[in-house]
């Protein structure tokens, strides 16, 4: 994939002699196909990683799902309080938006210039929807990594001799580095936008890497 995305698919290719006179080399690398395919399926499979993301959220704020461990909606007093309900509401949102985006560019086409461009690979529309759904999917994935470190506190209260693995300890520092445990209703979209920036920058992720393979 690297080597279509960094070469040229312009067809003639257009290059400058020494004198400045232009000379034109048909390559015949006019069409995008094999880049708009990769595109789809990368969205595709990022969409699924939301998807899944979205469930284990809905079962961290379902008392009736996760067996009452956790209280319903991550908080002490529900109804007094909404606590981390509206998070899967948007995480919702976005694993929904995900599967609108979803559909394949590269399925589509339509003729131009008088039919003489038979076939197009719409692959600057499949770059832009796997760019658009990765972003979904780190919100949704920051959105689950906030409501679980909740989760791990009310655990630690029932259960204070349990202990977090290493890289799972190492994210719920980071998280609790940037988000407190919530007690009470709050705004919530700093704190979700807290933990977006931690996932997309990948600040995250190389913290947990070095735990993570250290147990293989």
């Amino acid at each position: 994939m690297t080597i279509h995305v960094t070469g040229a698919t312009d067809n003639p290719l257009i290059f400058w002699e020494q004198d400045g006179s232009p000379v034109a080399i048909s390559g015949g690398n006019f069409h995008g196909e094999p880049l708009a395919i990769a595109f789809d399926y990368l969205a595709l499979g990022i969409t699924e990683l939301g998807n899944m993301s979205e469930r284990r959220l809905a079962r961290l704020v379902d008392g009736n799902s996760n067996r009452q461990v956790l209280p319903d909606f991550l908080t002490r007093d529900g109804g007094l309080n909404s606590g981390f309900m509206l998070t899967q509401y948007t995480a919702a949102a976005l694993a929904s938006e995900n599967k609108s985006l979803v559909h394949p560019a590269s399925a589509d086409t339509i003729p131009t210039s008088a039919n003489w461009e038979d076939h197009v690979s719409n692959g600057p529309i499949a770059g832009r929807k796997a760019r658009q759904i990765i972003g979904n999917v780190e919100r949704i994935v920051a959105i689950e990594l906030l409501a679980a470190a909740q989760g791990i506190d009310f655990r630690r209260e029932a259960s204070p001799e349990a202990h977090l693995g290493v890289g799972t300890q190492t994210a719920y520092d980071m998280i609790r580095s940037r988000v407190p445990f919530l007690d009470r209703d709050a705004v919530l979209y700093p704190h979700m936008n807290a933990i977006y920036e931690l996932v997309a920058g990948g600040e995250l992720g190389r913290a947990v890497e070095p735990g993570i393979m250290g147990c293989w």
